[in-house]
């Protein structure tokens, strides 16, 4: 005699009575492959993201501004001064910060060209005395030294 579950699966076409089992072995986890990027990649692809949401949000403080100040006019209450004139002040610093990121920019990338060139350190090893003689000219024990 067969249990209400085969019944059931026989009806819904299932073969195996342990589901959960086969589902586990039949799914292989499939990892998708990963592109390394470069930093300078990222860099450059943040920037451009940035910079673009920076333009749309003062694009759309612009079209704010507009509409609270048409509705300033109509209405003539000074709360609607008021919230004109923070539209403006926060537009302002969304421009400003979009200035700043350009100048961010433009120093990232002049970094590697302003990077000294030729480093040279000049090392003595030795006492005070051997300096002090050294710098006197007495150099006759340092043949190597010349002035």
């Amino acid at each position: 005699m067969k249990t209400p579950d085969q019944i059931i699966d026989q009806a819904l076409g299932i073969l195996d009575s342990d589901p959960v089992n086969k589902a586990i072995v039949e799914n292989d986890v499939h990892v998708p492959k990963t592109i390394v990027k470069s930093d300078d990649d990222d860099i450059d692809n943040d920037y451009k993201y940035q910079r673009e949401n920076f333009y749309n949000l003062v694009e759309r403080g612009q079209d704010a501004i507009e509409g609270i100040l048409e509705l300033a006019k109509e209405s003539e209450h000074p709360r609607t001064y008021e919230v004109a004139g923070n539209l403006i002040k926060q537009v302002a610093e969304v421009t400003e910060k979009l200035g700043d990121l350009q100048e961010k920019m433009r120093k990232l990338k002049e970094v590697p060209n302003s990077a000294p060139k030729n480093v040279t350190n000049a090392l003595f090893v030795g006492s005070t005395a051997e300096l002090q003689k050294m710098l006197k000219g007495k150099s006759d024990e340092w043949p190597y030294l010349s002035r």
